[in-house]
């Protein structure tokens, strides 16, 4: 098997101005949104809830950029802040509600719009309405490949859901 130089090859030379978009990106907006007080995975669960009637934990974890394990934690100092509260099921008693309290759902009115608006502009400078479609057209393409390359390695099990 051959190294391959990865400036000199068409598609790996993506990967690098791919993930340095991604942190450079990342590294703005969570810089923003600790700002307003609350932390990237709390800022991504309360946006997932706000303006919804709330979601069970596993609609939440897929929703989220927030993996199984640190959602948990996440829930816990929302919780305890007063800007969540966690419902038992009725029909299903493994399954938990997650919902924001009113002053979670006030906390996402505030917090939700800002962001966005922080946002907006460098979306604006970096491309047109119409790159903003291609980007989502090929950037969809792009993780579904590897989602299906998942899915491959993780065999049938992987279809039961």
């Amino acid at each position: 098997m051959t190294i391959t130089d990865f400036k000199y090859d068409p598609y790996l030379s993506l990967l690098r101005p791919l993930v340095e978009a991604y942190l450079a990106f990342y590294r703005v907006g969570a810089r923003h949104i600790e700002s307003m007080g609350v932390t990237p995975s709390q800022f991504d669960v309360i946006a997932e809830l706000g303006g919804t009637e709330g979601l069970t934990c596993a609609e939440l974890s897929k929703a989220t950029l927030v993996t199984k394990g640190t959602l948990t934690g996440v829930l816990d100092r929302l919780e305890a802040k007063g800007f969540l509260k966690r419902e038992q099921i009725k029909d299903d008693r493994r399954a938990i509600k997650i919902q924001l309290t009113p002053q979670g759902e006030a906390l996402f009115q505030k917090i939700f719009p800002a962001h966005a608006a922080f946002l907006l502009p460098f979306f604006e400078k970096a491309l047109t309405q119409r790159e903003v479609k291609q980007l989502k057209v090929l950037l969809g393409r792009f993780r579904e490949c590897f989602e299906d390359a998942g899915n491959e390695l993780n065999g049938p099990a992987i279809h039961k859901r």
